[in-house]
């Protein structure tokens, strides 16, 4: 090797240019990877019911949720663009299942933020273990799905058919209430949801005294009602969501069953269904609610925005519970540097959730959210100040009274460690 009169190493025109691939080489390996975004954009499905009897729940108020997350996280992630996809599952789980497939051969979504039937959760949360992709849960109740039936690539946000009979029952046992009769949907969502609360019922020294099943988008309750009256329980509780509730509520006023004397509650009702059914028919009634618009500022501020472009309505536990949700996975996305499946969904097990309506909450090892609940009753009609003042927080219940424990859940992923 030659040196020039100051001492510095010369280098033929070749061995200059070997060094400078080192170099770059080195170089290279000193900066951090680049994201590995599929196709250079990440897909968000947002399926549910859109136009028919839970549409009130989740549906467009679910889609406007997802997107003011996309908005508030900034627009983009790892630097690419985020799109939504909206599919309408009609509550069938053939159709639901139809477009998750679609979507996953062809359309090349990330993520399915989903709601409706439990049928539909659980044919989409197989087939998303198969494919290794994010399934969140902002709107479907079955407690299977983190328990025999958990995947390591789901999670649920909200709710399910254990925790809200579990600190119903707790709260209105405490109060007085022996004897209770349910109105349930015949449907995997009713039964569990009655199952379940009758276990706590019977645990706490209470008395189910009976229970009338009724069709999937019913609109006469009168046989219903009646049989409840007969029974002369203590409470009687709508198991069922959206226009389900709303038309049984709407009657049982009408046959005077909210009455003053009879509990009226329902484990699963949302703000929507409760000012569709009015406070001359639903004042009085308790029940646990996940998110109330109005419950705290930075809940309120938010709810406002909503509200603002979605013609006035406020958003249900389930359009919050979606926002939630996709923030948290763009969150991970951006922490992942890539939108694999396993990948992303590590990252999101791994960080607590923070934004507007939880704060430091943890997702479990089975996939469940661990988010505190509210206990809630409506206002009477000369109570409320405007047309969304319709709940009084009487409480807030914490995560490990509300939660199935983990010991008790079945999961195989969660067994298997």
């Amino acid at each position: 090797m030659k040196r020039n009169t100051d001492g510095v190493a010369l280098f033929s025109p070749v061995k200059k240019a070997m060094l400078g691939v080192i170099l770059s080489a080195l170089a290279g390996a000193a900066l951090p990877a680049a994201a590995q975004i599929s196709d250079d954009v990440v897909r968000i499905g947002i399926m549910n019911d859109q136009a028919g009897p839970y549409s009130v729940e989740l549906g467009p108020g679910a889609t406007l949720a997802a997107k003011m997350a996309i908005e508030d996280f900034g627009g983009k992630v790892a630097g690419k663009p985020i799109e939504v996809v909206v599919g309408d599952d009609q509550n069938k789980p053939d159709v639901g299942l139809g477009i998750a497939r679609r979507w996953l051969d062809t359309g090349g979504i990330d993520v399915i933020v989903g709601g409706s039937t439990s049928a539909i959760g659980f044919a989409v949360n197989s087939l998303m273990r198969e494919r290794a992709k994010p399934y969140l849960l902002a709107g479907t109740g079955s407690p299977d799905l983190t328990g025999k039936a958990c995947s390591p690539m789901t999670v649920q946000f909200v709710y399910d058919s254990y925790a809200l009979p579990k600190a119903g029952v707790k709260a209105l046992t405490k109060q007085g209430v022996k004897s209770w009769y349910f109105i349930t949907v015949d449907y995997v969502f009713g039964h569990q949801m009655q199952a379940e609360a009758t276990r706590f019922i019977e645990q706490a020294g209470g008395k189910v005294l009976g229970a009338a099943k009724h069709p999937f988008g019913t609109t006469d309750f009168s046989s219903y009602i009646l049989q409840a009256q007969a029974s002369g329980a203590d409470a009687v509780v709508f198991l069922s969501a959206g226009t389900d509730t709303i038309n049984g509520l709407k009657q049982a006023r009408e046959f005077g069953l909210n009455n003053g004397k009879t509990v009226i509650t329902a484990f699963g009702i949302t703000v929507n269904s409760v000012a569709a059914a009015g406070l001359e028919a639903t004042q009085g009634m308790q029940f646990v609610d996940p998110f109330y618009w109005n419950v705290d500022a930075e809940g309120r501020t938010w709810s406002k925005r909503f509200m603002d472009r979605f013609g006035g309505k406020a958003p249900t536990y389930t359009m919050a519970g979606t926002y939630s949700a996709v923030l948290h996975y763009l969150k991970a996305v951006q922490a992942a540097g890539s939108d694999a499946g396993p990948e992303v969904m590590a990252k999101m097990r791994s960080t607590p959730i923070n934004d507007f309506s939880m704060k430091n909450v943890a997702i479990r090892e089975d996939g469940q959210v661990m988010r505190p609940m509210y206990w809630v009753q409506v206002k009477a009609p000369s109570e409320s100040g405007s047309k969304w003042d319709l709940y009084k927080v009487n409480g807030v219940i914490p995560a490990d009274q509300v939660w199935r424990p983990l010991s008790e859940g079945g999961c195989v992923t969660v067994a298997k460690k």
